[in-house]
């Protein structure tokens, strides 16, 4: 290489010079032609060599690959053989596969590629088709550290085989639940050849997930509201279905089914305000109970004094009148004739003035005795700790009971005066008031 440049530097430096000559002759000719027409030029003595026409090729000096395929596409069940070639000898080179898939292998002596695709590594997840997998290659000589060759090149895997694609929720195909909890489960897919593009989903009754289903991997959230099992129906359960539907671009569908039984439950926090509502209005209605019941009991008390009163001014009347009676004065005996008949006449009297009020105290009594029963039924129906699984059944005792009792003194004129409940409390448990109205045993 470095030859053939000097001599074809030689050459152009002579062809230079020639041509530099050349020039001035015929400058000299020119000048004797002018002098003397009759000098005749000799012919130029002097030949150039022949120009080299020979193509002289550059040394291949780089190491390559020569017969480098940069991707192979290849099907399940075949086997894949090919031999790399270098512009080398090869027996001092050594060829390696670095990121290779499961099963590809490269002979280090001879870069001959081996494959053999087969189904198990794909069944196994090991392997996955339509996806690229990119594979470097190297080839390096065994004496030369800087003597190396580094590429990549693409392998493809493909099946004709047409395999489902399936939709799997996270949840079994039964589930039970009650009223108040939550549904929630992720739907998974397994998939095939053409992978689903798209999911919706269809109930035999109008719910609705609060978080969107378009896809895999999408979350499937329904919080059973309290009234879905209504309380006038006789079951105490429903049958919820959902029905999952994937399809691929091709149309192809899948249909995954989640069978949900739907149970009654109390709505605690619900019944625990109508419970708690319920007993306060209890309360109250008691008290104005115990304020009716202090103010017939004092007008009884008020009669009561006022008909003793007339008895015994008539008592007095016709026992005077024995003793006058038995005087010897005649106008003290006159006198006791008189006086057992204005005794006599008190009691008619007695009568339009205090009348006996039995009416009231029958009242006082039911009253009373309604008053016990309710503080009987307050205690009788309270709550038994966080969640009372006999709220729904003790509120029903509750109101049907304060309905009763309110229909049978519906003739009673109640008394609102609730202001001092501590007052009316002692006047209800004074035991001089409580020893009128106590049962006596025969």
């Amino acid at each position: 290489m470095l030859k053939s440049a000097v001599f074809k530097l030689t050459l152009s430096f002579v062809s230079l010079l020639l041509l530099v000559a050349q020039a001035k002759s015929q400058q000299t000719d020119s000048s004797f032609q002018q002098k003397n027409d009759t000098m005749v030029l000799e012919n130029d003595t002097v030949h150039l060599p022949p120009e080299d026409t020979i193509f002289l090729r550059p040394v291949d000096t780089l190491l390559r690959i020569k017969n480098f395929s940069p991707y192979f596409t290849l099907h399940v069940d075949s086997t894949l053989d090919y031999q790399f070639e270098i512009n080398r000898n090869p027996v001092n080179y050594y060829w390696y596969l670095k990121n290779s898939p499961v099963g590809l292998k490269i002979n280090k002596d001879n870069g001959d590629l081996h494959f053999k695709a087969e189904k198990s590594f794909f069944l196994s997840g090991k392997l996955k088709y339509d996806i690229q997998y990119k594979v470097r290659i190297g080839v390096q000589n065994l004496d030369d550290p800087t003597d190396h060759v580094d590429t990549t090149f693409s392998i493809l895997f493909y099946n004709t085989d047409i395999i489902r694609s399936v939709i799997k929720p996270t949840v079994s195909n039964d589930l039970s639940i009650d009223e108040g909890d939550t549904l929630n489960f992720k739907l998974q897919c397994e998939q095939g050849s053409f992978p689903l593009e798209s999911i919706t989903y269809y109930c035999n009754y109008p719910i609705r997930s609060t978080t969107p289903i378009t896809s895999c991997g999408d979350q499937f959230t329904w919080v059973a509201p309290f009234d879905f099992i209504k309380e006038d129906e006789k079951t105490k359960q429903k049958s919820l279905v959902i029905k999952f539907i994937g399809v691929d671009k091709f149309y192809n569908r899948d249909t995954a089914e989640v069978k949900v039984i739907v149970n009654q439950a109390i709505n605690y926090p619900r019944r625990l305000m109508e419970y708690s509502k319920l007993d306060s209005t209890i309360q109250v209605y008691i008290l104005q109970l115990k304020a009716t019941f202090r103010e017939l009991d004092k007008k009884i008390k008020h009669t009561k004094n006022t008909r003793t009163t007339f008895d015994l001014t008539s008592a007095s009347t016709s026992l005077g009148g024995t003793v006058f009676s038995s005087m010897d004065s005649p106008d003290m005996k006159t006198t006791g004739k008189i006086l057992p008949s204005v005794g006599v006449a008190l009691v008619p009297v007695k009568e339009a003035v205090a009348p006996n009020k039995n009416d009231e105290l029958n009242a006082a009594s039911l009253v009373r005795n309604d008053i016990k029963r309710l503080q009987y039924l307050l205690t009788n129906n309270a709550l038994v700790g966080d969640k009372d699984p006999e709220i729904v059944v003790k509120t029903s005792k509750m109101k049907d009971e304060l309905q009763q009792i309110q229909l049978q003194l519906i003739d009673v004129a109640i008394v609102d005066d609730t202001r001092n409940k501590e007052e009316l409390d002692e006047y209800f448990n004074n035991p001089k008031v409580n020893r009128k109205y106590r049962l006596k045993s025969r």
